[in-house]
């Protein structure tokens, strides 16, 4: 007699493959295991482990066709950093309970310049609380985009996870989280993964971006 839990397993990795299968080709190929975990678990609302995923697109073999540049990041004391008290847990059961928050860049199409975008995603539906566009990098980028977020939402208190960029550490911010009685997590540094969602923001944006300009 068959083992039901076993036929279970089994017929959630055959959906599991062909979401996989939808998102690779949604998304031009450009998704890596860890982008496409957060991405189906965004748009269905499940659960999956980036393990379990990996192993699916290693059997189906689908993998990104462009690879990530690694993230740099400005060294800063052990003062103003935090601990990574996310630990990866995205998913949420009610708003506003973890905010996740970075900063990427964009080449302007026909010119030598580049802008910034700085947003701050909401981990219970992946959709962004606020953003702001600049032509520039700096503080008042993040800044601003706090701002924006607590004018939308001036009774939240979320756990906010960042990678450890200046902006993040600097004293200025810091004061502005404790003001708002909010608890600060930090990405361990060479660890993208830690904030996933963001990240997969990313990848789905650019790749829009690029169909396009197509």
């Amino acid at each position: 007699m068959a083992d039901p839990g076993h036929s279970c397993a089994g017929a959630e990795n055959q959906e599991l493959a062909v979401l996989i299968k939808e998102y690779d080709e949604r998304f031009c190929h450009i998704l890596g295991y860890r982008r496409m975990t957060s991405w189906i678990n965004h748009f269905n609302h499940t659960c999956y482990s980036p393990k379990r995923v990996h192993r699916i697109m290693k059997k189906l073999n689908i993998h990104a066709i462009i690879r990530k540049k690694k993230k740099k990041y400005k060294s800063s004391t052990p003062e103003t950093t935090a601990e990574n008290k996310l630990k990866r847990e995205f998913c949420t059961d009610a708003p506003n309970q973890k905010w996740v928050t970075d900063v990427t860049e964009f080449k302007v199409p026909g010119e030598k310049k580049k802008l910034y975008l700085s947003a701050i995603l909401n981990l219970y539906d992946r959709y962004p609380v606020s953003y702001v566009i600049s032509c520039r990098n700096d503080n008042q980028l993040v800044f601003k985009t706090f701002d924006k977020a607590i004018a939308a939402n001036p009774d939240a208190k979320p756990l906010f996870h960042s990678d450890r960029g200046f902006q993040y550490t600097s004293r200025i911010f810091q004061r502005k989280l404790k003001e708002q009685k909010m608890e600060q997590s930090m990405s361990r540094v060479g660890y993208c993964i830690d904030n996933g969602p963001t990240e997969g923001f990313w990848g789905i944006l650019k790749a829009r971006c690029i169909k396009c300009m197509r």
